[in-house]
């Protein structure tokens, strides 16, 4: 039999205002054999719906229905197929992109992207956890896929009370696969590269880009060298940096692999190559800005901010006049009027007036739901240099 939950008044408010997530602080009561899925009901015992129960963390329930149909398998294959069916409606022009994204597909905490024919999935609460065996064989009848592999690494699952793990689930998980993201080929490792293997969300961002990028190009934060792959056939010379000597090599093997003998990449410090190049004289006519996430906690907004603000305020002094400055934040602590924000005073203080000729996020493939702010992480300015 299905446990329950009990919240209180401050727990339903939020899930009426939309948010899924109710935290250990508005927890009630919970039956002692609490499972990976509960019922949840109201302070006056008014059922509102199902969720999924982390006992460890913080954020003891993730939402997944509302009122009282059943979750069993058919429940789960249905979610699954949605999101799945969506993705195909987007006819992605690329082998590799994100099928499943977690709170915006009504499956919290589960991520799942696709590299060709292969599935990359995290598991990020423990109630997922729980139903990830049910779900695989799931994913598999409905995408074909030859092999799924579990990256269950992120230092999140730790507040889970879960193993951090790398581990195949089904099928082969091959040491790299070839994809393609537009004109643009990649070999990625699933086992050991960034997030799921590569960072896919920043694909439509790069096509936008390239439709301004021209002339010297500059790629901060370059990593798989995406940007830098992505712009290259339109610029006279691109330079990629990366603090990583792992990603330099595998820059110059995508440059390689795609027949890119004007891409060149160094491993640098990215603030302080900017100082470097300035003091130099260097000058650039676009300009690509993607760092890590710099505010993983809201008490290092402050700072985040701040290293935004230098490395944004560098590369508009290294820009020509007309030249274009592509720049991002994937700090979901870091909102849109924030970030916005510290572009206007690194303008101002570099005495570099610009304007927006746009305002991007994340890829179509990874969707906000609205009312969860967390789901609305990647912010993407493109800003002109005035002459």
């Amino acid at each position: 039999m299905t446990s329950t939950v009990r919240i209180s008044p401050r727990g339903e408010d939020r899930l009426r205002a939309g948010h899924p997530w109710i935290y250990r602080t508005d927890v009630r009561d919970a039956d002692a054999g609490a499972g990976p899925v509960v019922r949840v009901l109201g302070p006056k015992d008014r059922l509102l719906g199902h969720a999924l129960f982390s006992g460890p963390s913080q954020i003891c329930l993730r939402m997944i229905s509302r009122g009282d149909a059943p979750v069993d398998e058919a429940f789960w294959r249905a979610r699954l197929k949605a999101a799945i069916d969506f993705r195909a409606s987007l006819d992605l022009d690329a082998t590799a992109y994100r099928l499943i994204h977690g709170e915006a597909d009504r499956l919290p905490s589960l991520i799942v992207d696709k590299y060709a024919d292969l599935l990359v999935l995290q598991a990020l609460s423990q109630g997922m956890d729980h139903l990830v065996p049910m779900l695989v064989p799931m994913l598999v009848e409905l995408t074909g896929a030859t092999g799924v592999l579990a990256r269950n690494d992120p230092k999140v699952r730790l507040l889970e009370g879960l193993e951090q793990m790398v581990e195949p689930l089904y099928g082969e998980v091959p040491e790299t696969v070839a994809v393609r993201e537009g004109p643009v080929e990649y070999d990625v490792d699933p086992w050991h590269g960034q997030k799921t293997g590569l960072f896919l969300d920043q694909r439509e961002n790069r096509e936008a880009a390239a439709r301004y990028a021209r002339g010297r190009v500059l790629d901060g934060f370059s990593y798989s060298g995406g940007f830098a792959l992505r712009l290259a056939p339109g610029a006279d010379q691109v330079e990629a940096l990366d603090s990583s000597a792992d990603a330099v090599a595998r820059i110059a093997h995508n440059a390689a692999k795609n027949g890119l003998a004007n891409l060149t990449a160094r491993e640098a410090n990215v603030f302080d190559e900017l100082r470097h190049l300035e003091r130099e004289g260097a000058r650039y006519d676009t300009i690509v800005l993607d760092p890590p996430a710099f505010a993983k906690n809201k008490a290092s907004v402050p700072k985040a901010l701040a290293g935004y603000k230098e490395i944004n305020l560098r590369a508009l002094r290294l820009l020509n006049p007309g030249g274009y400055l592509v720049t991002c934040s994937c700090s979901y602590n870091v909102d849109e009027a924030m970030f916005g924000q510290v572009l206007y005073e690194a303008s101002v203080d570099s005495h570099v007036p610009v304007t927006v000729v746009e305002k991007r996020m994340q890829g179509r493939d990874h969707p906000v739901l609205l009312g969860v702010p967390e789901t609305y992480y990647l912010k993407c300015f493109i800003l002109r240099k005035l002459a």
